[in-house]
């Protein structure tokens, strides 16, 4: 079983675990702020770094990917174009990212759906690992026992009353993270209910499971506020258990489902950058009727992945496959299938 793995994938997702756990040694102050209840969701955090970075880890290997990557640090890099380069990145990173207006386009409804749903995960994510690790908690003020104080890292960041606005948003922030999930999937299990696109190509494992894994989280996090604020604690144990054990199924889930498209869409940027060189560069021209249909770049790099693919395109005539246009592609295949049948040779 271990021969199948990636060596080069698997020292990366060791090195990448090795260095989240000591973080989490060193950000926790010696663990002296680690919370030993705590311990199996800091496993599972882990577990799942080490599952991302070995199955991204593979996947850049992949040619096509490799080719993207290299090409987009490469062409983001240029010192010339260093600083334009850094102020479209971040136009890019706020409407793909921030706004998400790629989505938006293809309908509001699923605009809505994924912007709700990932923020409410990114601020989530935000709140929960430095509380899990350590790296932020909250203590007693000694003054004051109705103030609490907040530390990052070990240093004092400030110190608010539990029972302030402040206090209650910060206590609470999850909560309304849960709440704008929920929200967002309902959007989402709507259209994958009624939309016929979405019928046809959806599959339960990448499409259904992640909402339920989500819907679980919230829920049970949601009833753990709702237990300790109108219950009186009842069934508090059981629920923090409940609660525990989604959240580690799903943090274990994130490598090998639908989640890991996550992390694998930062690296879009990379490919609008290769694009935007496309467009302004030097096009490719067709070898038989003259018309350009893509940039010489991209012909040229796709010829190269080819190779590397072991998928020999090039043509009797000396030309190669990837050197004619689409509509020429097209006109070859029926003259082949024509040939194929003894009919009328190309005209």
């Amino acid at each position: 079983m271990l021969s199948q793995l990636d060596a080069h994938a698997l020292r990366n997702g060791v090195i990448a675990a090795i260095l989240l756990t000591a973080a989490i040694f060193l950000g926790s102050g010696g663990m002296r702020h680690f919370d030993p209840a705590l311990i199996a969701y800091a496993s599972a955090s882990i577990f799942a770094l080490f599952g991302l970075v070995y199955r991204y880890s593979v996947w850049l290997q992949r040619p096509p990917t490799r080719l993207y990557w290299r090409r987009g640090w490469q062409l983001f890099l240029r010192p010339a174009r260093l600083p334009g380069n850094l102020l479209w990145l971040i136009r890019l990173f706020l409407r793909s990212f921030v706004f998400q207006t790629f989505i938006e386009k293809r309908s509001h409804l699923r605009w809505t759906a994924h912007f709700l749903i990932s923020w409410g995960c990114i601020l989530a994510a935000l709140v929960t690992f430095p509380l899990v690790f350590g790296w932020v908690r909250f203590d007693p003020a000694p003054y004051d026992p109705t103030a609490y104080r907040a530390f990052f890292f070990g240093i004092h960041a400030g110190t608010f009353p539990a029972t302030s606005l402040i206090g209650w948003m910060v206590f609470h922030v999850l909560d309304y993270c849960a709440i704008a999930i929920i929200i967002g999937m309902g959007f989402a299990l709507r259209r994958r209910l009624y939309d016929r696109g979405a019928m046809t190509t959806q599959q339960f494992g990448m499409d259904f499971l992640p909402l339920i894994l989500l819907f679980s989280v919230c829920v049970t996090g949601l009833m753990l506020t709702a237990s300790s604020m109108w219950m009186r604690g009842h069934s508090y144990s059981f629920l923090a258990l409940l609660h525990a054990f989604s959240v580690i199924v799903t943090l274990l889930y994130l490598p090998f489902g639908k989640f890991f498209h996550i992390f694998q869409r930062p690296a879009n940027l990379g490919v609008q950058f290769y694009k935007k060189e496309g467009r302004e560069t030097e096009q490719a021209k067709c070898r038989r009727c003259g018309e350009e249909y893509a940039s010489r770049i991209h012909v040229e790099d796709l010829k190269r992945v080819l190779d590397e693919l072991g998928l020999n395109q090039q043509m009797e005539d000396g030309i190669h496959y990837q050197e004619v246009c689409p509509v020429c592609r097209r006109k070859l295949s029926a003259v082949n299938q024509l040939d194929a049948i003894g009919g009328p040779g190309f005209l």
